[in-house]
């Protein structure tokens, strides 16, 4: 996925509308859902952002920087710049109850273990080409590194910090979800499709096609109503049942999203649109009616973020951005990053 840039440049940004399938959702559905808006912005240094995480144990919020690992306190919202250096980061995922964290680095191939509170070096273990998402799998006890470039998947085992196997899947793959019993599904972005994987077994076992999507990035699986959500650089969401890859429906959303962020608390997803700057709330719970029931607007370039489970509270890595030049990308004025905090109706 791109890095601290936004996918496709222009010049505008617009709110989409709903979709005809949320449109079509009754009003009781939509009730259900809390009203969400920015409550609050946290300054970070500036810099290059890929994936943010949440560590519900520490309650500290990680974003994978440009050459860095930055941490946030989110009770007192004390600010660690540079936990630890790395070359160009992508994912900081809490393991061992936050005690640890693994962060995919594509610079040197591989995966930094760190000590979760002083950033201390824990050991560093070898991926595939441009490792990126990744994730831990209950089932299992192991971290699973989705390999951007190489297209295959390593898996680390956290207590003896060592690489115990791969499993090849194919394609540039992206983020990934598992679904707590052993399978992990995984977004493949240049064959808009999502691929299958048994992780005891070692092999991927099936593949979903993501019909009308093009180039899908974030994903997010919804145990309750066994479903799956890909946010597509197409400006849709697809859902697709997990069991079986039927087609669900096809939502369109904003432009640029990257992440899928789901609360099974609420049950409900949200995907950050970084070109047109809102975040789409998706209400999971009918699963006969899924829907985007709303759209929030927060600020061009907040494409990833992280969930708090505990108060609902969003925190969307973001920046101000210039126009691009002809041919080229928007750059971030210097001084604007921050963290664009999005809560509940009720929870400030």
């Amino acid at each position: 996925m791109p890095f601290a840039t936004l996918r496709r440049p222009t010049a505008e940004f617009s709110i989409m509308a709903f979709s005809a399938l949320a449109l079509s959702a009754p009003l009781a559905q939509a009730q259900t859902a809390p009203a969400y808006a920015v409550v609050d912005h946290i300054k970070i240094p500036d810099g290059g952002y890929d994936y943010a995480s949440f560590d519900p144990v520490h309650r500290r919020l990680y974003l994978s920087r440009t050459g860095a690992v930055l941490a946030v306190d989110v009770d007192s919202k004390t600010v660690t710049g540079r936990l630890a250096d790395a070359g160009h980061t992508h994912e900081v995922l809490p393991l061992n109850d936050g005690a640890m964290l693994l962060v995919t680095d594509s610079a040197s191939n591989s995966a930094h273990l760190l000590d979760a509170l002083t950033g201390k070096a824990l050991g560093d273990v070898a991926t595939g080409q441009k490792p990126d998402a990744a994730l831990f799998d209950p089932a299992s006890g192991l971290a699973v590194v989705m390999n951007g470039k190489s297209g295959d998947l390593t898996l680390i085992d956290p207590a003896t910090k060592a690489m115990v196997g791969t499993v090849p899947v194919g394609g540039g793959l992206e983020f990934a979800a598992s679904d707590g019993a052993g399978e992990v599904f995984v977004n493949v972005e240049d064959q808009n499709r999502i691929a299958v994987v048994d992780i005891k077994a070692r092999k991927t076992i099936g593949s979903y096609p993501l019909k009308g999507c093009d180039g899908p990035t974030g994903l997010a699986y919804d145990s309750e109503a066994g479903v799956l959500i890909s946010a597509c650089a197409n400006k849709v969401a697809k859902v697709i049942r997990a069991s079986d890859g039927a087609d669900l429906a096809t939502l369109a959303i904003g432009n640029g999203p990257d992440a899928v962020i789901y609360d099974p608390a609420r049950h409900l997803a949200f995907i950050p649109c970084g070109r047109d700057g809102v975040l789409e709330v998706i209400s999971a719970a009918d699963p006969a009616a899924i829907a985007v029931v709303a759209t929030v607007k927060t600020q061009a370039g907040a494409r990833t973020g992280a969930l708090d489970p505990k108060t609902g509270d969003l925190y969307l890595p973001a920046a101000d951005f210039t126009g691009p030049p002809a041919g080229g990308r928007p750059s971030a004025k210097p001084g604007t990053y921050a963290f664009v905090v999005v809560a509940p109706a009720g929870a400030q």
